[in-house]
């Protein structure tokens, strides 16, 4: 059926939906040469920019015209200039520079998983074993060097909102990765021990990064599963950032009562997640996630709040409460622990 701005049928949709993987890696090797970069420090044309590249020239034009195309650059007599979003997120010289998020989004072994999709859905989930939950998988060893940058907005906008600085806290940081969520919270709050907990080779990058940001004397590494390692005991505050998507809802109920059985009474539980609307298809990108966790693990979703909320309670938790997070397509749910 015709849409109500579409005068009749069209194939293009579904020709641009077939050939959509060139998009992704032609941004990804636009990143890798460096191109936004390039443009920003004053080459426009093909062949200056393919020169600082170390490229072909009339393949660096294709690749910048195809870029133009798809709004990552804007081309005026010939030569190129960067939009607002590539000056902003994919030039190294800005701050809020995101291109290493390719290395690990555009993996072999992520990419990998979509191959075949209809296997997928015959099957309800991962071809490949565990998927991405393979015990010490170094796909999460890619993950926390180059996602930083695309979680620091809720990293620091959490310790402002879970904690007030130099009153003491307990803090418990699950699937901690980059540690850079628990990391924030010791910075912002100079009274707050952090037992950062995940898979030996994974965690080794948090121990760094507190290493780092000079808080190693505070930062606790607790390597292991999530679901066998001790956590300890007397928790004030538990982090649980972008975990529980990964598996299904038994498996997180039963991983929250662990983490209940942890806290102190009153306690509090900060899960980050990306969290689709009842209607499963808004807002376009948590909707979408559903599709990552069937394809790269065995039985993960997008859950809604309303399905949290129900895990929570059956763990033995109170009241969420659900809010935006700034400069983040992830949503902050905090939970009461009676």
């Amino acid at each position: 059926m015709a849409t109500p701005h579409q005068a009749h049928p069209t194939p293009e949709r579904i020709f641009d939906a077939l050939n959509a993987y060139q998009q992704t890696f032609c941004l990804k090797g636009a990143i890798e040469l460096e191109v936004f970069t390039h443009i920003a420090d004053g080459a426009t044309t093909p062949a200056e920019i393919a020169r600082r590249a170390g490229a072909d020239a009339r393949g660096m034009r294709i690749l910048c015209d195809y870029l133009t195309i798809h709004g990552f650059l804007a081309k005026e007599d010939g030569g190129y200039g960067l939009t607002p979003d590539s000056a902003i997120f994919l030039n190294k010289r800005s701050p809020a520079y995101i291109g290493t998020i390719s290395r690990f989004l555009d993996l072999d072994a992520h990419v990998g998983h979509f191959h075949d999709i209809a296997a997928v859905v015959r099957k309800g989930g991962t071809l490949h074993g565990h998927g991405n939950m393979e015990p010490n998988n170094p796909a999460w060893v890619e993950f926390a060097h180059s996602m930083v940058p695309i979680i620091m907005p809720a990293a620091r906008a959490l310790p402002e909102i879970l904690m007030k600085p130099d009153h003491p806290a307990k803090v418990l940081d699950i699937a901690a990765s980059h540690g850079m969520f628990g990391i924030s919270m010791a910075l912002h709050n100079r009274a707050a021990q952090i037992f950062a907990v995940d898979w030996e080779n994974v965690i080794a990058v948090g121990i760094e990064n507190a290493a780092k940001a000079g808080v190693s004397d505070r930062f606790h590494a607790v390597a292991g599963s999530a679901f066998e390692v001790d956590f300890g005991s007397d928790f004030d505050i538990v982090l649980l950032p972008n975990f529980l998507h990964h598996f299904d809802v038994p498996t997180n109920v039963a991983l929250l009562k662990k983490v209940h059985a942890a806290m102190k009474p009153g306690g509090t539980l900060a899960t980050l997640e990306f969290v689709p609307n009842d209607d499963r298809i808004t807002p376009p990108v948590p909707a979408a996630f559903s599709m990552m966790m069937l394809a790269s693990t065995e039985r993960g979703d997008a859950y809604t709040f309303r399905e949290f909320d129900s895990m929570f309670q059956q763990a033995g938790f109170g009241a969420s409460t659900i809010q935006a997070v700034p400069n983040s397509p992830m949503q902050l749910i905090v939970t009461a622990r009676p």
